[in-house]
């Protein structure tokens, strides 16, 4: 009991609300500072009690200072609505409580017009992961999402699928030669491309952009940590796509998710602190401010926003075109889809702002690639066009348990033996990103089949993730 963390629970034991002084304790405590829990949580009772005793005090001074005027801090912040508006929720009898409270709250901001939340959804910062948001000429960097513009990518080559048996460890050189992995990774400057994306004028234009060309240039081509991969496969076309003007068949595949590395990330850090500072949310919901899209802060962001997602498009078009060369291989047909991104959009009849916080576009008939795991299927949809969906569908499978959990409870000979039974070759990737940490792809592709149609089914062979189970920049 000595060490267990202090929770928003205890402080409203002591006498503390829900509101912007919690979150100064709460971030008070995460430092200890060598005191014991029953120690914090006496100091803490009496901060609250006589806050102006504590404003020369170098630790709990911002916590006097918030609770001095927190009156004052609450008559400026902005109200939301008294009851959520209510929202589609796809497979929720799989969705943790903790994604459907993010998504409650999100549905009391004055600017919300429509949410819906996807079957891979689970909790994040501000909007759960899966969350879509319409909202009214407004956009929310947290909405968004610090990865902005991660997508998927998937390359159909005219190589068919025992290729992939009989060339294995050449595919497995290929993969290992022309990817680079690992939050903070780069290029040399010898070994950089280059690629229109750097020519933004944004680049030159905009001092903060400006200062992360360089970082942007090292890390063209790469593709970051966490569950970023780049991996072969064999996609099955059970019957033949005359949309795509693919064949009935199996034909080797390429597959990647990563997104827009330290540039995005940065960008995100930026105007969601920028975010904070305009549009004052009541605690519950900070992690939601929003920037209006007629004034100058919001349109600097969605410009960036966009760049970023231009940038980690180019990320994935360098990958696939050095693995296309070096297999020399034809190909048939290529399709991609990203997320974390905000879309001008119309619904029922309005143009409206629509964050997809790890979800996927799926309008009538346009494509996307929802994959399983390291060691379960992805598929390849069209989609149906679900209005109450917000013409969305989930962007893989979702977490079942946190990087951590996941790590603390889960057993590598495990790994191992699923790998095994599957036939997957696995060249990096730590047990945050087990199989058994992700939600079963079957039950959330089945909770979703009135978003998307499968058009075929993709299986991983040869998977290349992070070697240090790191996370992004």
């Amino acid at each position: 009991m000595e060490n267990k963390r202090i929770s928003g629970n205890d402080l409203l034991a002591l006498g503390y609300k829900e509101n912007h002084a919690m979150g100064v304790a709460l971030k008070i405590n995460k430092k200890r500072l060598g005191f014991s829990r029953e120690q914090m949580l006496a100091k803490f009772k009496d901060v609250l009690d006589h806050p102006e005793s504590y404003m020369t005090d170098n630790i709990f001074k911002p916590l006097a200072e918030v609770l001095l005027k927190i009156d004052t801090i609450e008559k400026e912040t902005i109200s939301l609505k008294e009851t959520p508006d209510t929202y589609s929720v796809y497979g929720e009898a799989h969705i943790e409580e903790g994604a459907k409270k993010q998504m409650d709250v999100a549905m009391k901001l004055p600017v919300t017009v429509a949410g819906a939340l996807m079957p891979d959804a689970h909790q994040g910062y501000g909007l759960p992961i899966g969350g879509v948001l319409a909202t009214n000429n407004a956009v929310i960097p947290y909405g968004v999402g610090v990865d902005i513009g991660c997508r998927m990518a998937l390359s159909v080559f005219d190589l068919p699928a025992d290729y992939l048996d009989t060339n294995h460890d050449t595919l497995k050189a290929v993969l290992m030669g022309n990817t680079r992995f690992g939050a903070g990774h780069g290029y040399l400057k010898h070994e950089r491309v280059d690629h229109a994306v750097l020519d933004n004028e944004l680049f030159d234009t905009h001092d903060f952009i400006r200062s992360l060309k360089d970082k942007a240039w090292t890390q063209l081509g790469s593709s970051g940590g966490g569950n970023h991969f780049v991996e072969f496969g064999v996609i099955d076309f059970a019957e033949a796509d005359e949309a795509l003007g693919v064949a009935r068949g199996k034909y080797l595949a390429l597959l990647t998710h990563s997104g827009s590395r330290g540039l995005g990330a940065t960008i995100a850090g930026h105007y969601t602190k920028l975010a904070k500072d305009i549009c004052k949310l009541p605690y519950a919901a900070q992690n939601l401010a929003y920037l209006d899209l007629d004034t100058a802060e919001g349109q600097e962001y969605w410009l960036a926003m966009n760049l970023a997602g231009d940038y980690a498009s180019a990320c994935h078009e360098v990958i696939h075109d050095k693995i296309r060369t070096a297999l020399g291989a034809e190909l048939l047909v290529k399709v991609e889809n990203h997320h974390n991104f905000a879309w001008k959009e119309q619904f029922e009849g309005e143009e409206v702002i629509v964050h997809r916080k790890g979800a996927t576009p799926a309008s009538k008939d346009t494509m996307g690639i929802i994959p399983g795991s390291m060691a379960t299927p992805g598929f390849l949809v069209r989609g149906k066009g679900e209005e109450a969906a917000i013409n969305s569908a989930s962007h893989g499978a979702g977490r079942l348990m946190s990087r951590t959990q996941a790590i603390k409870t889960l057993a590598s000979a495990d790994l191992k033996t699923m790998l095994e039974q599957h036939g997957i070759t696995l060249l990096g990737a730590g047990m945050d990103e087990a199989p058994m940490a992700y939600k079963d792809i079957h039950t959330v592709m089945s909770a979703q089949s009135d978003l998307v149609d499968v058009v075929a089914t993709f299986s991983p062979r040869i998977v290349r993730m992070a070697d240090d189970g790191s996370r992004e920049d």
